[in-house]
């Protein structure tokens, strides 16, 4: 069924996905889903990854079969059919960062903490005191139904959220070489999807950063350019500041939003603020785009401009014009009144 594409599912068989688990229990069925990914049929695939986003991916959640498929959706996305490659990138943001972009959206993934919270969560931590109640369990059924909860945090699980999308996160991080061959990929929204996922892996910077950068410089596409550029923002040290700027002077507003938003992103670091006449610059770019919207958008904050732009003005360091700021947000607030 499959033909060229079986070399990308090699292995794909070999998992013990029945004794994995998603948002409905065994993962059985999810190697049937991946494979169905690279067939011929597009409604199937389309079921297929509806069934994925809710199980492997189950509002947010992740489970001990989410890191396990990464390595298979994500050479579905860099060779597999034309039609599942954008949707396969979309789940693979999905199952490393959530929603964050929702609400991060001005200082990108925090990994740091979230990795120091995960750990005080992790197996090694939880094991002691599963096997506490194992030894304090006082009939059979409450000792079996312990040890049946030992022996899976034994396995290598936690019942922490943090520490099952940590996984994930790190699953798709492991990805990421193989993965950048997309940001030369002939689909503009194939570079969108890579510039995009780049923009949570503040680990990666010193490999992705130039390469965004590069993007941003060269692609046609202002989508991809804008979102590559935002990404650098998101990843960067403050010294990338430099390299952002001159898009302020951008001829597509789309990419003057971009910097702004980038160079905004850059002001709330330590070690080298943006000056603030560099920050009032950013601000009127932003109040720009408030009232004049440009058609195309990125898929930050899902593609809601506004709210973007009412997130990003709320980190803003002090400095800029506080008269323009409230102008800005009350310009927000209004059009989405208005398409209320």
């Amino acid at each position: 069924m499959i033909n060229k594409y079986e070399k990308l599912l090699a292995g794909l068989d070999d998992v013990d996905w029945a004794g994995l688990t998603h948002a409905y229990r065994s993962a059985h069925d999810v190697p049937g889903h991946i494979r169905t990914l690279c067939g011929s049929d597009d409604e199937a695939r389309e079921q297929a990854f509806r069934s994925l986003f809710g199980s492997i991916f189950h509002q947010g959640s992740r489970y001990s079969a989410s890191p396990v498929a990464v390595p298979f959706l994500a050479r579905i996305a860099v060779a597999g059919p034309a039609a599942a490659r954008e949707d396969t990138m979309w789940l693979l943001t999905r199952l490393a960062v959530d929603w964050h972009d929702e609400y991060d959206v001005t200082t990108g993934i925090n990994v740091a903490g979230w990795r120091a919270a995960a750990a005080e969560r992790g197996p090694a931590e939880l094991l002691p005191w599963y096997e506490e109640q194992v030894a304090a369990a006082t009939d059979a059924d409450k000792r079996a139904q312990a040890r049946e909860m030992r022996d899976w945090v034994a396995a290598g699980n936690s019942f922490d959220p943090r520490w099952s999308a940590l996984q994930s996160y790190d699953a798709v991080l492991a990805e990421l070489p193989g993965l950048l061959v997309l940001l030369d990929d002939d689909d503009a929204r194939l570079r969108t999807r890579i510039a995009y996922l780049l923009a949570w892996f503040p680990e990666f910077a010193t490999i992705s950063l130039p390469r965004l950068l590069t993007l941003a410089a060269r692609e046609e596409d202002s989508v991809a350019a804008a979102t590559a550029l935002l990404a650098a923002g998101l990843v960067g040290p403050a010294s990338t500041a430099g390299d952002i700027t001159p898009y302020l002077d951008a001829s597509d507003p789309l990419m003057r939003w971009a910097a702004a938003t980038a160079l905004i992103c850059l002001a709330a670091l330590d070690e080298a603020p943006v000056g603030s006449g560099l920050l009032g610059r950013a601000v009127a770019e932003l109040a720009t785009a408030a009232r004049s919207p440009f058609d195309r958008v990125t898929d930050y904050c899902d593609g809601d401009l506004h709210t973007h732009i009412e997130r990003t003005l709320h980190s803003l360091p002090p400095g800029p014009d506080p008269a323009v700021v409230r102008e800005t947000l009350d310009a927000c607030r209004a059009f989405r009144r208005g398409r209320g």
